[in-house]
Formats: structure tokens, C-alpha cells, sequence
């Protein structure tokens, strides 16, 4: 059991990580876009990728967070412990479900933006003769 308890620290660790990582990089490009706004340049675009970025970042650091919860829950299973961990993953889970939606329509968006109209348009289901 402590070999998993050190294991959900280290694994929780990493999820806090990968999303501090992503900030501090995003922070750089955001400060970089935002001196060329200041000298007149049009960011629009730019700034909505970073945004996209960001959104990836605190998307896999919130699946690794869950799995550290997980780990963690399997060394102190109390009822109350459990319960906790439900919340929190309901909470992650609808967090990440909306972060993913938005960034598979920006990537759509960007698609079509290419000129790439057959990778962007949604798939018709496969008909199967059963």
C-alpha cells in the first residue's frame, strides 16, 4: 500500500506539473503576442490557438490528476474517501468533456479555414448490411 500511496504522489505531482508547464509556456507566447499587438499587429487568431493550447495542457493534466485520485483512493477506501473521489472526478470529467469539445470544433474551424472542407466535414455514419 505505501508503494501506491507514493505512487498516486508522484502521478498527482505530474498532472500538477504538466499543467504548470503548459501555463508558464502559454504565458511566454501570450506576453510575446501581446508586445506585437501593442506594436500594431493583428493577434487575433494566434491568441485564440494559444487559448487551444492552454486547454490541451489542463486537459491532460486533469486525466492524469484522476488517475492519481484513483491510486489514491485504492490506499484509504473509506467510505468517505470514496464518495470524495466521485465528486472529484465528476467535476474533472465534465471539465474535460467540455475542454475537448471546444477544441475538437476549434480544430474543425481551423480545418475549414485551411480550405480542408473534406476533413472537416462531420462523417456520415457507416451503413452495415446486417
Amino acid at each position: 500500500m505505501r508503494v501506491l500511496n507514493i505512487l498516486s504522489q508522484v502521478i498527482g505531482l505530474t498532472g500538477a506539473a504538466v499543467i504548470v508547464w503548459g501555463f508558464g509556456l502559454i504565458m511566454v507566447r501570450f506576453v510575446k503576442l501581446e508586445w506585437l499587438r501593442m506594436r500594431g499587429e493583428r493577434i487575433g487568431p494566434r491568441r485564440e490557438a494559444l487559448r487551444h493550447q492552454l486547454g490541451s495542457y489542463l486537459l491532460l493534466g486533469l486525466e492524469i490528476l484522476i488517475a492519481a485520485d484513483v491510486l489514491r483512493t485504492i490506499t484509504h477506501p473509506t467510505l468517505q474517501d470514496m464518495a470524495l473521489l466521485a465528486g472529484i472526478v465528476v467535476v474533472r470529467t465534465v471539465i474535460s468533456f467540455f475542454l475537448d469539445k471546444e477544441l475538437a470544433a476549434a480544430h474543425l474551424r481551423d480545418l475549414a479555414a485551411t480550405g480542408d472542407a473534406k476533413a472537416a466535414a462531420p462523417k456520415p455514419p457507416a451503413v452495415t448490411n446486417e
